[in-house]
């Protein structure tokens, strides 16, 4: 291929960028703004794209954009993700984990974690639980835990999603189609420049696709299940104190070698304390008492002799 010829088909490929980008946008403003498409106009853009069936990632999203744009202004079917927190006392926690893990059971929903923490004695002292259970059983479930055992603390929260699912939906779809027009056009590019420049534009989209379809899963996981996490703790009971006698011999014996005891706990004390304070003091004085001892020879007088016979 000459010079020339590159030359020549450059703008036709600048021309066939700038027409794609411009049919993207068309297609994606159509498809945001149109709320009224139809059933076989959806399946020609499915057999377009090569999509027979949604991706199962989708399917609660086209269950509720479907119910959105078919069902008027009023939509059937909301889109919610829920959490909840309960803390629980029981004096066996072992026992009220293995409720906690039956009820979930009886809902057909799913432990994601758990995590217990034992004493010495290898007793179960804490557990802490991150449960999943259906969304529409979301409440029931709720009230089920709050009765497995005392209840010290409850919290949930529920938040409407159903915007956000429709408009993930429709940009999912129309994200799906650019992909494919730009795959079509790629397989029929002939220039090199073409085909450099049309990969590019490809990799952008399918990024942007990827990021979409892993926002997807995410909803349609979190509007399915509902997430409530658990902790269960032990219940210290005082046990109640009985009734002592506190006079009579026994008594008075008990209390004086209490008493006994204390003293002496408190002249050790007292001892310990004192103790360095007076080993440095005997060391400076036994330092000291040479020095004294010169000191006061020097300052004594002398005694006069007496004459002898």
């Amino acid at each position: 291929m000459t010079h020339s010829s590159l030359v020549r088909r450059a703008p036709v490929a600048v021309v066939a960028t700038i027409c794609l980008l411009a049919g993207t946008l068309l297609t994606g403003c159509s498809d945001a703004g149109s709320s009224e498409t139809s059933a076989g106009s959806a399946s020609a853009d499915r057999a377009a794209i090569g999509a027979d069936a949604p991706a199962p990632a989708d399917t609660k999203v086209d269950a509720i954009a479907s119910n959105a744009r078919g069902g008027g202004s009023q939509v059937q079917h909301r889109a919610e993700i829920s959490h909840g927190n309960v803390i629980l006392r029981a004096p066996d926690v072992a026992d009220a984990r293995t409720d906690v893990r039956r009820l979930v059971d009886r809902y057909d929903g799913e432990v994601a974690a758990d995590q217990t923490d034992t004493d010495d004695d290898g007793r179960v002292v804490s557990a802490n639980l991150v449960v999943r259970v259906p969304s529409s059983d979301f409440v029931d479930a709720m009230d089920a835990l709050r009765g497995v055992a005392e209840l010290a603390y409850a919290s949930s929260d529920t938040k409407d999603v159903t915007t956000r699912v429709i408009d993930t939906r429709v940009r999912l779809r129309a994200q799906r189609r650019s992909v494919h027009r730009v795959e079509t056009l790629l397989g029929r590019a002939q220039d090199l420049r073409d085909i450099v420049l049309i990969e590019n534009e490809l990799a952008q989209r399918q990024a942007a696709l990827d990021s979409l379809e892993q926002q997807s899963a995410y909803l349609a996981d979190q509007t399915s299940l509902a997430t409530i996490a658990v902790e269960i703790d032990r219940a210290h009971h005082a046990a109640a104190k009985k009734h002592e006698d506190h006079t009579g011999f026994l008594a008075g014996l008990s209390a004086g070698w209490h008493g006994l005891t204390a003293v002496a706990v408190g002249l050790a004390t007292a001892l310990g304390a004192v103790l360095p304070f007076a080993v440095a003091l005997l060391v400076l004085a036994a330092l000291a008492w040479p020095a004294l001892r010169v000191a006061r020879r020097r300052h004594r007088p002398p005694t006069p002799s007496t004459p002898a016979g």
